[in-house]
């Protein structure tokens, strides 16, 4: 089944929304999604409303080396499960630093204790910045989902993380695949359609034809812990990642 980490090197281009959203969606298609929240901010986990009471209580009790990956596993109200995140994640670069095996121990995990299972996708949030973590995600999944917002500073971080995935590239000798996808978009702003245009001529087929718009629902949703579809299932902002998913799903990046 799939994995997909979801990362750009640039904060607030609605990261988190996407992955808070994308889980909501598979969990409303009949799936059992695992959601991981690999962000020291833990901004998934609180939504979610299971903040880990400690550190060994979530993905970092992995990363510390005495928890497996099914130990922190939680239910998540939206639908499917999470593996909390939490503050002292911010330590795992100074403990384990980025050596191979380093990088490579989220996927060693998964696979070893078979949580990519069919019918039960992984979505990974990953932190704003490329650091063992976000390699980890990056090692585990093979697919990179990225929001790119609908700004000038955004388009500039999704180029830097072109490049930075091709690097990659030589590593896992294979193409990283990853879909591109346009958020806080407002067509009657003459900047977004410049911007989607300029991101269509970079990356194609890779930039989602779907398009995440500027949407109230979608900014209010996470202060009452929940996702788009349950806060206000008829606004444009869940039409629009009913949308992703189905792209996604068609296009087989799901």
């Amino acid at each position: 089944m799939t994995i997909i980490a979801v990362f750009n090197q640039k904060g607030g281009v609605g990261k988190t929304t996407t992955s808070l959203n994308l889980v909501a969606a598979l969990a409303r298609g009949g799936l059992d999604p695992l959601a991981i929240d690999l962000d020291p901010q833990a901004h998934l986990s609180t939504i979610a409303a299971v903040p880990a009471a400690s550190g060994s209580d979530s993905i970092f009790g992995f990363y510390a080396g005495s928890r497996a990956l099914s130990d922190l596993v939680r239910k998540f109200a939206i639908g499917g499960n999470i593996i909390p995140s939490h503050v002292e994640l911010s330590k795992v670069d100074a403990l384990h630093g980025k050596g191979l095996k380093s990088v490579m121990r989220l996927k060693a995990a998964i696979e070893a204790e078979m949580l990519e299972q069919e019918g039960a996708p992984i979505v990974i949030d990953c932190c704003p910045m490329l650091n063992v973590l976000s390699l980890n995600a990056i090692f585990a999944s093979g697919r990179v989902l990225v929001p790119v917002s609908a700004d000038f500073l955004s388009v500039k971080g999704a180029l830097q993380l072109e490049s930075t995935l091709k690097a990659l590239e030589h590593v896992v000798k294979k193409r990283i695949e990853r879909r591109y996808v346009l958020t806080r978009y407002d067509s009657r702003r003459r900047m977004s359609r410049e911007i989607e245009a300029q991101l269509r001529e970079r990356f194609g087929a890779e930039l989602c034809a779907t398009r995440i718009s500027e949407n109230v629902s979608l900014a209010e949703s996470p202060a009452y812990g929940r996702d788009v579809f349950s806060h206000a299932p008829h606004s444009q902002g869940a039409k629009d990642y009913d949308a992703l998913l189905t792209e996604l799903t068609e296009k087989g990046f799901i």
